[in-house]
């Protein structure tokens, strides 16, 4: 039996389409449906591995995980994932396909609609239920052509669309009619209802509006949702998790460098979590302080980034902390940028060399091979020093980069940092450590060992904080976000909308 297939596309980027399918996809499956997520197109630099090394975008993986499947590359079969303001690195399927500039892809995209519908009809044999997001805004009139992500997508699959506003920053009304009136009859009949996004306040004043919307659409408006702050993973630079925020949140200032490029920044919302930890991102030197902790994250485009560093002081001050002894950290492109040289003999990004900020005894080498590694094992530090108290505990984690990093000539190789099966997965020298592993954060015993050694470091008195267990905790979100919709929205309308389809 072929799935039937809903699509919740949005009036704008961050409406909220991306936890709303998510909520979808856990009420379906609390409801006993095999359910899966999918989204044709993704533009995000926030992806995740599979099990089977291969890459996706955040948003489908986080659905994947509240309809209690494992993610599938199929859930996200085009991620493009920028590396300038007019470039991105197009991955299909899970696996980078080519680099292109944004002209060139647009005369490409329709090459991918092929593989795009056999990802679904693969999903869909194997589902009762999908649940397709859309992609920014299904009213940009000048890309409808060649459209594969919004309309183009419920078309091809028959899929009845919900269409989604956000209150929040106002004129949610005219968002939704707006919207509406810029479609042409075919795409306005593919869209059955509305629904209110991120409201707060009492309903009750909203609600003419909501009945003369309803009348001027023709159609209903199935629900106001409440903004609701869940814990979940966020796709990209919109995320309000990324406002810098003021020192004293915790006994613990971690300031984490918001790179342009950043990627992959879900990666600290474990040590966010721990009652004891702040977490705020930096951009200007003059708002890094004296942390506990300085991270530099993830990043798409590592030699740009570098410069970017650099044009804002913030390498001079991040070695200045380094030298006065606080922890430093970097991961993935951060834990590049943290070595003596950088190397871009192919060209991958840009080309060129540049000088690392020369805290860990390392180069790395671009290529254009793509390491793409999930997995778990056992952390091993060879050297003794500060970040000793982490060694030997279990961790989990993947790997995404394009880049080899080698210990420098001469340099001793009693600070590599290694997981069981013997990869060397970063380095350590002193107060500074440098890892590849996206998710280092996330196994159990990690964020309470690093708690533990910055309140040593501080002289602080420390005492285990019994942390709910991550699994458990997200589970809980999930269950939360699902009891919201169903409290806000007329589910009943949702499956009515389901089985009569477009």
């Amino acid at each position: 039996m072929t799935a039937r297939p809903i699509m919740v596309q949005g009036t704008m980027s961050n409406v909220g389409k991306s936890i709303l399918c998510a909520g979808l996809c856990r009420i379906f499956a609390q409801d006993g449906y095999r359910v899966r997520p999918f989204k044709s197109q993704n533009m995000a630099l926030n992806s995740a591995v599979t099990a089977d090394g291969r890459e996706l975008g955040r948003a489908q993986a986080m659905q994947a995980e509240a309809a209690g499947v494992a993610a599938d590359v199929r859930m996200n079969p085009v991620l493009l994932k920028p590396e300038t303001d007019r470039g991105s690195q197009v991955i299909v399927r899970g696996l980078p396909r080519a680099t292109m500039q944004a002209t060139d892809y647009f005369a490409f995209k329709h090459e991918l609609v092929d593989e795009v519908r056999a990802c679904y009809d693969e999903l869909a044999a194997e589902s009762d239920i999908i649940v397709i997001e859309g992609a920014g805004s299904p009213a940009e009139i000048n890309l409808r052509h060649d459209d594969f992500v919004n309309m183009g997508m419920a078309h091809m699959v028959g899929a009845p669309v919900i269409l989604a506003g956000d209150v929040d920053p106002g004129g949610v009304f005219a968002q939704l009619y707006g919207t509406l009136q810029l479609f042409d009859k075919a795409d306005r009949s593919m869209v059955k209802a509305m629904i209110v996004n991120k409201f707060r306040g009492d309903v009750n004043i909203l609600m003419p509006g909501i009945t003369q919307l309803e009348r001027l659409c023709g159609m209903p408006v199935l629900g106001v949702v409440p903004m609701m702050h869940m814990d979940l993973d966020d796709e990209d630079s919109l995320s309000s998790r990324l406002a810098a925020r003021g020192q004293g949140a915790g006994t613990l200032d971690v300031a984490v460098i918001r790179l342009p490029r950043l990627s992959n920044f879900t990666d600290f919302n474990e040590l966010d979590r721990h009652p004891l930890v702040g977490v705020r991102y930096v951009r200007e030197a003059a708002e890094l302080g004296r942390p506990d902790l300085v991270i530099i994250p993830g990043t798409k485009s590592t030699m740009a980034d570098l410069s970017f560093l650099r044009q804002q002081g913030l390498d001079v001050c991040i070695r200045r902390l380094a030298e006065q002894g606080t922890l430093v950290m970097g991961v993935c492109g951060g834990y590049q940028m943290l070595g003596e040289r950088l190397y871009d003999p192919a060209g991958v990004e840009g080309g060129g060399e540049a000088a690392g900020l020369g805290l860990l005894p390392t180069t790395t080498t671009f290529a254009d091979e793509k390491s793409l590694v999930a997995g778990s094992g056992r952390l091993s530090i060879d050297a003794g020093g500060d970040c000793c108290s982490i060694d030997g505990l279990d961790l989990i984690g993947y790997e995404i980069h394009m880049g080899a990093t080698e210990l420098c000539a001469g340099a001793t190789d009693q600070g590599r940092v290694t997981t069981s099966d013997g990869r060397v997965v970063g380095h350590v020298s002193g107060n500074v450590l440098g890892t590849y592993l996206h998710g280092f954060f996330d196994a159990p015993g990690i964020v309470e060992a690093f708690v533990r050694l910055l309140m040593e470091r501080r002289g602080l008195a420390y005492a285990p904080v019994q942390a709910e267990p991550r699994e458990a905790y997200r589970q809980r979100q999930y269950d939360l976000l699902a009891e919201g919709l169903r409290q806000a929205l007329d589910i009943q309308k949702v499956y009515e909308i389901l089985e009569a389809g477009a």
